[in-house]
């Protein structure tokens, strides 16, 4: 599945520093801006994965699971 999210990119000193506009909790940080956003991009998915095993949980036994592809 393919996504796209916002990167709020910023510098503190040597370092890069990002957070996603649409994920609360997803930030990444790296010495390069690329670092960065590899970093950010790994974190998204994580959080993206976590929440997606959460809610699978929760699904009653008599009910089905389907994808949904969005863009």
């Amino acid at each position: 599945m393919h996504n796209e999210f916002t990167a709020i990119v910023e510098k503190d000193e040597d370092w890069y520093i990002a957070y996603c506009a649409e994920l609360h909790g997803a930030n990444g940080q790296g010495k390069t801006k690329d670092e960065c956003l590899k970093n950010l991009s790994e974190a998204i998915e994580l959080i993206l994965e976590d929440r997606r095993q959460d809610s699978l949980r929760a699904i009653p036994s008599d009910a089905s699971s389907e994808r949904v592809a969005v863009g």
